[in-house]
């Protein structure tokens, strides 16, 4: 390339993305899943007002680059004020505006090995320096995390409650306590997007305007608005505020503000979700039990399901399940790459899957 001087950074950098997407997936094998079970997705869909306030949303108009009525809706939902929130093109999009606010070259930040990689792949892309940590337990250590913060002069910290990929929760409260351990100056990036899927007490109860931590929220699991890309950050105002300094003020489309909104008002809706997501969980532990694996307690969308061997193995039984139209993923570091997600699905799903699993893992078992 001759036309473009890209920075020394960016020349240094892959050209990759962290996810391969399922749509990348269908194309190389020349035919769609017959069940998509991987990305994590809310299969059975958003609010029926959703979907009927966003067909009935005007396209010729911008949205509202403040997302007014979203973030004061948000902000009666969780007890704080609209300046406590902040709208972005879901979790990943708010992740990269806070990164580029705090991290430049060299600057410390702190994550689990094998956590949630959109985060590391925003650090690497300011030239951040990527600290981490094991699991302990299958569950991402707070205080170990914190004692690295502490140890790196981190800027930013980040930790999953409920985890990815692992399904894995911690009590909100737990979280709390350890945060007095949490350095002066550094940011707790605590990332909640299954929250709502978790048991209660699950979320961080500590007041919205809390310097020490920003939250992240989503309406792309338990709302079914992933492909409306809606995420928000609870935060203090100050860092709210700060946002604006780098953020696309017309990322967010009129559609998907008009569904949010409306997906928010439908609690119900919410509620029937929440049960569907516990009752497809519950068939998924079924379905490793059956065939001789250990599901993972999971407070998410997903299952994690423990094969009982190594990394190799695992990538077998998922291979083997991919080749049979079945898309699933599995955790990228050892130890928990001995295992495979299953995202929840609906029954026809499920039932693909419990079809086709025994085949793969017979294939896993020769190879």
């Amino acid at each position: 390339m001759t036309h473009v001087r890209l920075t020394p950074l960016a020349q240094s950098l892959p050209a990759t993305v962290p996810f391969v997407g399922p749509e990348t997936q269908e194309r190389a094998r020349g035919k769609s899943f017959d069940a998509r079970l991987g990305a994590n997705e809310n299969v059975f869909g958003p609010s029926p007002l959703a979907v009927k306030a966003m067909a009935e949303t005007p396209q010729w108009m911008y949205g509202d680059p403040e997302s007014y009525d979203l973030r004061t809706a948000l902000a009666v939902h969780h007890g704080c004020t609209p300046d406590n929130i902040m709208v972005g093109e879901g979790i990943d999009g708010l992740l990269g505006y806070l990164v580029r606010l705090a991290v430049q070259s060299d600057d410390a930040v702190v994550t689990s090995a094998g956590a949630y990689p959109t985060f590391n792949y925003h650090v690497a892309g300011f030239g951040g320096t990527l600290h981490t940590v094991p699991y302990v337990d299958d569950h991402e250590d707070p205080s170990n995390l914190f004692a690295k913060a502490a140890e790196v002069d981190a800027k930013l910290v980040y930790l999953a409650n409920p985890d990815n990929p692992m399904g894995s929760h911690h009590r909100g409260a737990d979280i709390a306590a350890a945060m007095d351990a949490l350095p002066a100056g550094t940011l707790l990036i605590l990332d909640e997007a299954y929250v709502e899927c978790a048991p209660e007490g699950t979320a961080l109860p500590l007041p919205a305007d809390d310097p020490r931590v920003v939250r992240m929220r989503t309406f792309s699991k338990v709302y079914g608005l992933a492909g409306a890309r809606v995420g928000y950050a609870i935060g203090h105002p100050d860092l709210i505020e700060a946002f604006h300094k780098v953020r696309n003020h017309f990322g967010m489309n009129r559609a998907a503000q008009a569904g949010a909104l409306a997906a928010l008002a439908d609690q119900a809706y919410l509620e029937k979700t929440q049960q569907q997501i516990a009752q497809a969980r519950a068939r998924i532990a079924q379905i490793a039990q059956n065939n001789g694996l250990t599901p993972l307690p999971s407070a998410a969308n997903f299952v994690t399901i423990d094969c009982g061997r190594d990394g190799a193995f695992a990538k077998a039984i998922l291979d083997g399940l991919i080749a049979r139209g079945i898309f699933v993923r599995m955790p990228f570091v050892a130890p928990q790459n001995r295992c495979i997600r299953v995202s929840c699905g609906t029954p026809d799903m499920l039932d693909a899957l419990a079809a086709a699993l025994p085949a793969a893992i017979s294939d896993a078992e020769k190879s």
